[in-house]
Order: structure tokens, then sequence, then C-alpha cells
């Protein structure tokens, strides 16, 4: 299927209310899911994103993959008929993780812990071991999660191992909107496929979740109000762009090593 639906569910998330979170959420989903090939949510959409409350309440607000959450998700997920990435605080054992779940219509559910912490989090969070990219009905997919697309070579890899769709929850506050903004352009432009970066709003985050196309064209941009911001894309529209300007296809990885640059001028005294 080359011609998708997708949705960005941007919502706000209360701090802690784990039961109201979700039950908010899949009432949004049912609502805006029907009929959407993909979803995606912001970041900690259940727990909602402050990490203070994480230092005293974080292994009660988290669940397992198998959890209540991830398997009323998967339900609706079964009942739309669509592909969900939903941001979870996710407990596994003793560890924490930040986590992107895919949620296949058939009820699979793939896992992507944020590999990249954001310096506040490395006490609070274990970071991911490894990217992912999953092959679902509305395409193949790489999660990456918000401080994780300000890494260009993250989207590369994705891009280089075939994924088509950036998926990307953030908590991105407010005053730093031009990071979503810009870098999800960037990112997409860069590697010359769509992104869907979905961000929270209310309680000090921005909103201004946005889709964006393989020209790094906005498709759909949302302001700071909770909304369920919609796009139709072609992921034909890939092939396309990396015919018009093949920039994937020639890299020089050889040259992308700092000490292949060559070095000229005088040398500064941190040179010494």
């Amino acid at each position: 299927m080359s011609v998708l639906d997708v949705v960005a569910l941007q919502l706000a998330a209360e701090p802690g209310d784990v039961a109201g979170n979700v039950k908010r959420l899949l009432a949004a989903l049912r609502t805006h899911g029907a009929g959407a090939d993909l979803v995606v949510t912001p970041e900690l959409v259940t727990t909602g994103y402050d990490l203070a409350m994480f230092d005293e309440r974080g292994r009660e607000l988290a669940e397992p993959l198998d959890g209540p959450t991830v398997t009323a998700v998967a339900e609706a997920a079964a009942e739309l008929d669509t592909t969900v990435v939903l941001g979870i605080l996710e407990r596994d054992g003793d560890a924490l993780y930040d986590t992107a779940a895919v949620i296949l219509p058939d009820g699979t559910v793939h896992p992507f812990r944020k590999t990249h912490l954001y310096p506040d989090e490395l006490t609070r969070f274990s970071a991911g071991e490894g990217l992912l990219t999953v092959d679902t009905p509305a395409g193949r997919l790489g999660p990456l999660i918000c401080f994780e697309h300000a890494f260009p070579e993250l989207a590369t890899t994705l891009a280089l191992a075939g994924t088509q769709l950036l998926v990307i929850p953030s908590a991105v506050p407010i005053g730093y909107e031009y990071l979503l903004t810009l870098r999800t352009r960037a990112r997409a432009q860069d590697n010359q496929i769509f992104a869907v970066a979905c961000n929270l709003t209310g309680n000090g985050f921005s909103g201004n979740s946005l889709i964006v196309d393989p020209a790094g064209e906005v498709l759909a941009s949302a302001a700071a109000d909770e909304t369920a911001l919609r796009a139709t894309i072609d992921l034909s529209v890939i092939t396309r762009e990396r015919d018009q300007e093949p920039a994937l296809s020639m890299r020089q990885v050889d040259l992308y090593r700092a000490e292949s640059v060559e070095r000229l001028g005088v040398e500064t005294a941190g040179d010494q």
C-alpha cells in the first residue's frame, strides 16, 4: 500500500495520572484513529514527562510491555485496523526505559528504547542498545524519541536500513519549538523519507507537532492546543525524490571521519 492516512495525536498528559491519561488516549485513538493507517502519540503520554516525579514514583508508574496499557492500546489498534506508536514508561526488571512501542493491528508489539538520553535523563532511565525499523501495514517505520532527532546519523542509519517513515514521539518544552520543527524537516529531507513528530502539549510543553514529506515540506502542522493532526502521504514520493537527488546513494563514508579532515592554518592554544 503506497498511499497512507497518518495521524499524530497531540495530547496533554497529567503527570502521574496514568489511568486518566490512558482513558483520554484511548478515547482520542478511537475517535481519530478510525480510517487511519498509522497513529503516533507523544513521548511518555501515559505518565506525563516529569523527571522529578520519576525519581519518586518511576517504578510505580512504569509498566511492562505486557501490562494493561499496551494491552488496551493493542486491542484498540486491532479494532481500528491501524498501527500505533505509543510513548510509554517501560519497566523491565529493575530498569526503566523511555520507550516507543510500535503496535501492529495483529497485536504484535515492537519496543524501541530511547538510545540517546538527554543529560537530565541519564540518572532516570536506562538507555536502549539498538535502533529499530519495523515493517508494518503502514510502511517501514523507524522510531526516534525526542532528543534523538538531534543526531543526523540516527536518521540516516534508519534510512539506509529501508525506513520510509520516521516516527518521533516527543516532549519538547515551550521555547524550544524550533528544535522540533527544524530538526524534523531536516531529518526528512536529509534522507528523503517521511517524518511524523508528535509532541506533548500542556504542562509546559509546546505542541507544534508536524508531518513532513521527503522534500522537507510540511504537510500538516499543529499549534499548541490538543489536536489530531492528519495527512495523506504517498510512499512512492520517496523514490521520486531520490531519483531527482540521489544523495543517499552517493555517500562517501571513508571521508566521514575526523582523521580524514586536512587541517590547515595556525595552531591555537587549544590544539597544543
